[in-house]
């Protein structure tokens, strides 16, 4: 059958099966992936407490922006390298697989280095240059859509990585720019499972960045979950109204603890396996 999308690779004409890999013993694709962290690494103090904390209850992928694309010129932009130096300290003490989100093609030798999944954020979604190094890097990267983008724009960023050699691509769904201003985004819910019908990648969501309100990451986290999400990627801060950035749309540490047994059951119905451990006693940390 010819494939008459304007995405070959990505589609579910060329390829039927789900696509899986594997990271710190969770299959992407086919597990329930959790992703957490906070928006941007501070300092070392920050990023080890939460690091700590994400590794007590089981979980196994640690985020935070090192370099960071503020839309005001003012606004904290990043520790840069050191805070990919941190990350993957962290990481590494911790055993959380790294995802920090890549700014340039100049950048990609100094992020293969320090962290395990590469993220594309919205304003880079069509950096083409960007994309097909990241297709020759090897690593695995998380796409997420642009905040004005289609679908098909978004599938067709997803080519250009693949057709590089790289296969092992996350898409992510968080949020797209409307005429609303109540929430800092609109989430496209009906995105995942249409997604999912016409692409074998995995697919999660960024409820964070996609509302911008932090009492709107659970209902939103549970709606993408049924809607057939493979998983989440969620801001997370030790002490979100003192964060350098986002700190609104940050969960507290123990409202991500009492989430994630809500997620089990809702992956559960799923037939998705998601595994953490149910401790509560995080009052040294918080």
């Amino acid at each position: 059958m010819v494939n008459r999308k304007p995405y070959q690779l990505v589609s579910r004409e060329w390829k039927k099966e789900d696509t899986t890999f594997e990271i710190k013993g969770v299959c992407i694709g086919k597990d329930l992936v959790m992703i957490a962290g906070p928006c941007a690494v501070e300092n070392r103090e920050q990023i080890f407490t939460i690091s700590e904390y994400l590794s007590k209850l089981n979980i196994k992928f640690l985020r935070g922006g090192a370099y960071k694309p503020r839309t005001s010129p003012y606004s904290f932009q990043g520790l840069k390298t050191e805070g990919l130096q941190l990350l993957r300290e962290a990481g590494d003490k911790y055993g959380l697989a790294v995802v920090s989100e890549i700014m340039g093609l100049d950048k990609i030798e100094e992020f293969c280095e320090y962290a395990d999944i590469l993220q594309v954020g919205t304003r880079n979604m069509q950096n083409y240059p960007l994309l097909k190094g990241l297709g020759k890097s090897g690593k695995p990267v998380l796409l997420k859509r642009g905040m004005s983008s289609t679908i098909e724009e978004w599938l067709l960023a997803a080519e250009y990585i693949i057709s590089s050699g790289n296969d092992r691509v996350i898409l992510c769904e968080r949020g797209i720019r409307t005429f609303e201003t109540a929430t800092r985004n609109t989430i496209d819910i009906a995105a995942i499972p249409l997604v999912k019908l016409l692409s074998h990648l995995p697919v999660i969501l960024d409820p964070s960045q996609g509302t911008g309100l932090r009492d709107l990451v659970k209902p939103i986290s549970l709606a993408a979950i049924a809607a057939g999400a493979d998983g989440l990627i969620i801001e997370v801060h030790n002490q979100p109204e003192e964060a350098l950035s986002d700190g609104d749309q940050s969960l507290y540490l123990d409202q991500f603890s009492d989430l994630l047994p809500n997620l089990r059951a809702q992956a559960h119905l799923r037939k998705k396996h998601f595994d953490f451990e149910a401790s509560y006693e995080f009052s040294n940390l918080s």
